[in-house]
């Protein structure tokens, strides 16, 4: 850890919660942040003035500053892969030749969404969208997130290469009236190439005339959807600095633009656009990525929690907490900095999650009485997502504020410990005035700055992914020339299995 700067941190006391609040009147005002339609509250952290000064000095130390306007600019802070992250320019912030291409390839996706829309490929009432990790999950969020708002087409978005999940969506669908987008950056992708075959053929079993015209590829190596067989009219490219996880406000939202409608998406890269604004001008005190960075590294690093639970009060925001696993987990996990030297401190803490009161019946006995100690995340809208009676919104916002309460509060019984709470459990609230396709589009990219802003403050890249390769590499040997040199385990698993 860089000496000075991780040392004023280390010394800092740290108060009970109950003991801060008491201390500092203005403690509310001060840790809490409204953006646009998002609300932000850490007053139940353990950040103090003291913390807060001590992680700006930090910042400082690190050029945090410096390392935002390098994202910005466009400059290659991939060092490991020698390119740039340019995901913000998807939303009109960055680098200007950068920024001018993304419009020109949105709006290539939306002259081809005018196209479907205009029955130009068919009658279409499905989309199959078939991916894998960022390809999938960003899509998928969005698509489940904002399903009020669609209705024209059906979708299904299949990740998974387990034929199940392929023919359960497929079972779903007139392979006449459906769209296949596949969706890979290389457009080699193991998983996602086989499912699109699948559905190719399921397509072709069913008598449909030229099914490869059906399919729209969504990728960086647009010659390698050519020569799959997609016609260069129906590929729709995006910038080769997007990262996977990072890619769903380029072509990879396409079933998203489809099925909400441009006006939609547009709201959605517009809310984007606005926390990029926010993160790249607010100072440190004021700038919601980075606070929640520093509540981040204090926990990780300082009180050494290995996990941080994020908890969606809302139906419509339950796939947030998987797409935010891969988001923190693949760009944070790591053993070496960006110089190639080692780590020296825990890195990413462990993401995981679900949704409101079915997690209180489910995991939140370890939170309250369990011997780890686990920063909680609480997500909820102040409008529902539906029209029955306001108790079930009422009754869901008073449990995820009661949840909170209860951990900082705590309750003492010297007779029964079993029934005793030792509270002093920290947690985040973010309150979303509702979950529209503005305050969705701010949300995801207030998550992938704090990713960022991590990584920054702990010197890693977060933008390469290297440790996903090595069991793929394996995978790929074993069809390839046979199971051969492995260790008795995986030898016998396979003659079981496979042979």
């Amino acid at each position: 850890m860089p000496s000075q700067a991780w040392t004023a941190i280390s010394n800092q006391p740290v108060p009970e919660l109950k003991t801060i609040f008491e201390s500092d009147p203005g403690r509310l005002s001060k840790l809490t942040l409204t953006h646009g339609p998002l609300r932000f509250d850490w007053s139940k952290t353990h950040l103090t003035d003291g913390l807060i000064d001590a992680f700006v000095g930090l910042a400082e130390e690190v050029d945090f500053a410096g390392r935002r306007d390098a994202l910005f600019n466009g400059e290659k802070i991939n060092n490991t892969e020698g390119r740039a992250a340019e995901h913000p320019a998807e939303r009109g912030e960055g680098n200007a030749e950068s920024v001018a291409q993304a419009k020109a390839l949105h709006g290539r996706m939306r002259g081809l969404i005018d196209v479907i829309e205009a029955d130009g490929l068919g009658a279409v009432r499905h989309i199959l969208h078939v991916g894998i990790g960022g390809s999938a999950l960003g899509p998928d969020v969005i698509v489940d997130a904002l399903s009020d708002e669609a209705g024209r087409y059906d979708v299904a978005i299949v990740s998974n290469v387990d034929g199940v999940a392929l023919e359960k969506a497929m079972a779903r669908f007139d392979p006449h009236a459906t769209i296949l987008a596949v969706a890979s950056k290389t457009f080699t992708t193991t998983e996602t190439m086989l499912n699109a075959a699948s559905a190719i053929a399921w397509m072709q079993e069913a008598g449909v005339d030229d099914p490869y015209g059906r399919v729209i590829a969504l990728t960086a190596s647009p010659d390698k959807a050519m020569e799959w067989g997609v016609d260069e009219t129906r590929i729709l490219p995006f910038n080769e600095s997007v990262g996977g996880r990072y890619s769903l406000w380029s072509s990879i939202g396409f079933p998203a633009a489809l099925a909400l409608g441009w006006g939609a998406f547009e709201s959605l890269l517009e809310g984007a656009a606005a926390m990029d604004r926010h993160f790249r001008l607010a100072a440190p005190r004021e700038n919601a990525p980075l606070i929640a960075a520093f509540v981040d590294q204090f926990y990780a690093r300082i009180l050494k929690c290995q996990t941080r639970a994020v908890f969606a009060y809302d139906e419509r925001l339950k796939l947030l907490p998987s797409y935010l696993q891969q988001l923190e987990m693949e760009s944070n996990g790591k053993s070496v900095k960006a110089d190639g030297s080692p780590v020296d401190g825990p890195t990413s803490a462990i993401t995981w999650g679900g949704v409101g009161t079915d997690a209180q019946h489910a995991v939140f006995q370890l939170l309250h009485q369990g011997t780890h100690v686990v920063p909680v995340e609480f997500i909820a809208s102040k409008e529902p997502g539906h029209s029955l009676d306001p108790a079930h919104h009422r009754t869901l916002l008073v449990n995820c504020f009661a949840q909170g309460a209860a951990l900082m509060r705590g309750k003492e019984n010297a007779g029964d410990p079993a029934r005793a709470y030792p509270g002093n459990r920290p947690s985040t609230t973010i309150l979303l005035d509702d979950v529209t396709p503005e305050a969705l589009g701010a949300l995801i990219a207030f998550y992938e700055h704090r990713t960022f802003a991590n990584a920054m403050l702990m010197e890693i890249n977060p933008f390469d992914q290297f440790g996903v390769e090595l069991g793929k590499e394996i995978a790929k040997s074993i069809e390839k020339d046979g199971p051969t040199g492995f260790d008795p385990s995986t030898m016998a698993l396979i003659d079981l299995a496979l042979s």
